[in-house]
């Protein structure tokens, strides 16, 4: 399956985009965390600036204007990369493991 290599700014974050998996997925998958909520195209809060490269949409008109597209804006939680992109999104960060939870020390007692 093809994939396609995007480059976060300003974090300089970098992971690979399978053909037909959102921009959004495939930054979870990586490891990458990137701020969205409703994962459908509506609410925005995934919405950032595509510096380089294309995006086709999952669905058929994303929740954004037609001057936010011309202007560089997509939604990665719908975009599929289509080729090399890089994107500027700030809020993009490693996604931490989850610490273990602590158990207290059980056993027989003597």
């Amino acid at each position: 399956m093809a994939s396609h290599p995007v480059l976060i700014q300003p974090s300089g974050l970098r992971f690979d985009a399978p053909a037909g998996t959102s921009v959004l997925m495939a930054a979870q998958a990586a490891g990458i965390k990137l701020p969205s909520s409703c994962r459908n195209g509506t609410c925005r809060a995934c919405m950032c600036l595509m510096l380089e490269g294309s995006v086709a949409y999952a669905i058929e008109w994303p929740g954004l204007s037609r001057d936010e597209k011309e202007e560089g804006w997509i939604l990665p939680c719908v975009a599929q990369a289509t080729g090399a992109l890089e994107i500027q999104a700030p809020g993009a960060a490693p996604i931490e493991p989850a610490a273990a939870p602590v158990r207290p020390l059980t056993g027989a007692r003597r």
